[in-house]
């Protein structure tokens, strides 16, 4: 569990700040452009800290916003990213590649399991404006702030609510590869006590952390979220959002969800809808999935 007074960040709280690096010089006196070459996230007593490394100097510019949604710079298409928030970040003068046009930083897009950070994802790379989308579980206050010696650019999200440990369920690969059960495992979150279901599945549709990619994998069955979870009666209703397609598996997105939402004491049963808002069985004691996860 973390809390946190926000005293503490109220000289330091930027919601929207945009940070220059100075007196603009001719192109032919600028040194090279700076390099993402990593990004790191970690939680502290209070808050959640994302950290752009870059080779080089700082960004000229480098700014951070809520905003309602992600777009990719260039086509205008929408970027999906896990969480009930999103930060737009955008860095002027810099790059995410190198002269052989591979990424410099890692992966495009990354889960964390954290309090407040749930996804980052780029969201541009193009005529030295590096933009991403943090996905977050809260819309919070934050500060931007950097460092030298290496160059940095820091994100200090706060998390000033209570959480609870939670566990996301997602495909055990080795075990489904040669039939052996249970074709699930369990990994560990965070999550707001308020509304700890609805956060269980928020961060299965953020899928497995990096190190957690070894031998899991989430199976979305062609659903890009939820638009809500209702708990009644020990019956938890989930209505699926985007596609719903089975793929003729037998294991589809439904063998994550219930065991996911079954680890409550609240659930007995779990009706999963499809974005049509269908199901099978949406009245009774049992169990049930729409007829596009079936194998």
């Amino acid at each position: 569990m973390y809390m946190l007074s926000l005293r503490a960040f109220v000289a330091g709280v930027v919601v929207g700040a945009v940070v220059s690096g100075g007196v603009a010089v001719p192109a032919s006196a600028r040194a090279a452009t700076p390099i993402l070459v990593a990004i790191r996230a970690a939680h502290h007593p209070g808050l959640d800290r994302l950290v752009f490394e870059f080779k080089g100097a700082l960004p000229a510019e480098r700014s951070a916003r809520y905003v309602s949604a992600l777009v990719a710079d260039g086509s205008g298409l929408p970027v999906p990213v896990v969480g009930s928030a999103r930060l737009l970040v955008r860095f002027g003068g810099a790059k995410g590649h190198g002269d052989d046009g591979n990424l410099s930083y890692g992966p495009a897009r990354r889960t964390y399991a954290l309090p407040g950070i749930i996804q980052v994802v780029n969201t541009g790379d193009f005529e030295a404006v590096l933009s991403f989308g943090v996905g977050v579980a809260k819309k919070t206050p934050f500060r931007l702030y950097t460092l030298k010696n290496p160059s940095r650019v820091v994100i200090e999200l706060t998390t000033p609510y209570r959480t609870v440990n939670v566990k996301s369920y997602f495909m055990n690969s080795a075990n489904f590869n040669v039939g052996r059960k249970p074709y699930t495992k369990g990994v560990v979150r965070p999550v707001a006590t308020q509304e700890p279901a609805a956060g269980a599945l928020q961060r299965l549709f953020a899928g497995p952390t990096q190190g957690e990619r070894v031998g899991l994998h989430f199976v979305d069955s062609k659903a890009t979220g939820f638009s809500k979870v209702t708990i009644k009666n020990k019956v938890a209703r989930v209505y699926l959002t985007g596609g719903c397609s089975s793929g003729g598996s037998t294991f589809t997105i439904a063998d994550e969800i219930v065991p996911t939402l079954k680890q409550f004491s609240s659930v007995k049963w779990v009706k999963i809808y499809n974005p049509a808002g269908k199901t099978q069985r949406p009245t009774g004691s049992s169990d049930s999935i729409p007829t596009c996860l079936e194998p």
